[in-house]
């Protein structure tokens, strides 16, 4: 698969266009609707991180016997 790097360097500027040209109150409504995503996601991975984690055992060294 092959991309083409001026089509997606075009795509995005014409979304940043299309996103400036919008009306204050529709640029505070995807503001809203990206902090809602932002903070269901941060308590998605808050969830996972209060897994309980066993710390592996601590085993004394061992004297190593010396033949003689």
């Amino acid at each position: 698969m092959s991309v083409d790097w001026q089509k997606v360097s075009e795509s995005k500027q014409a979304y940043r266009r299309k996103l400036a040209a919008l009306p204050i109150a529709e640029k505070l409504r995807l503001l809203d609707a990206m902090r809602e995503r932002a903070v269901t996601i941060r308590e998605a991975t808050h969830r996972e991180s209060i897994t309980v984690h066993e710390e592996p055992a601590r085993y004394a060294a061992r004297k190593e016997k010396t033949h003689e």
